[in-house]
């Protein structure tokens, strides 16, 4: 039969081991402890570290205070709505949301480039009868259809 192998470890002493580490650590990382002071040293010239201190003594008061201003019902409505209007975002085709953002600007650029005199009765319907003016209408015209229903599916309820 196997005689068993008997293990000896010297016994170690752990703090030693780190403090030994600590006392070697300002020769082997200056140049990184040089760039913590420098950036210690510009947090304390902007003010950043008092400020932090600040916050730090007074942070229950401060949590309190963010607690009781978002806990009332036009914050929380704010917040559903901010939801809302995330999802909302996040269904729209990047695409067409681009081409939306393009037309704004394209529009004002060209309302503003006209003479300051409103414009006449038989120019806005040269411009209505156009494809682009009628296909803007048509999203129009199905926006306010489906605002409708939705309108009308809440009174329902």
């Amino acid at each position: 039969m196997a005689a068993p192998i008997k293990f000896e470890s010297p016994h170690r002493n752990a703090r030693q081991e780190l403090l030994d580490r600590l006392e070697q650590a300002p020769s082997e990382h200056a140049e990184a402890l040089l760039s913590i002071y420098e950036l210690l040293q510009g947090l304390h010239d902007r003010g950043v570290l008092a400020g932090l201190n600040g916050a730090l003594s007074s942070s229950n008061f401060i949590l309190d205070t963010a607690v009781e201003t978002a806990n009332t019902p036009e914050n929380i409505r704010a917040i559903r709505n901010l939801l809302v209007l995330t999802q909302l975002l996040g269904r729209i085709d990047p695409d067409v949301l681009g081409r939306l953002a393009g037309a704004v600007p394209e529009a004002l650029d060209r309302v503003s480039q006209t003479s300051s005199k409103a414009p006449s009765l038989l120019s806005l319907l040269q411009k209505f009868n156009s494809q682009d003016s009628r296909r803007g209408m048509a999203f129009t015209a199905a926006l306010l259809e489906s605002l409708g229903k939705r309108l009308g599916e809440k009174r329902e309820e």
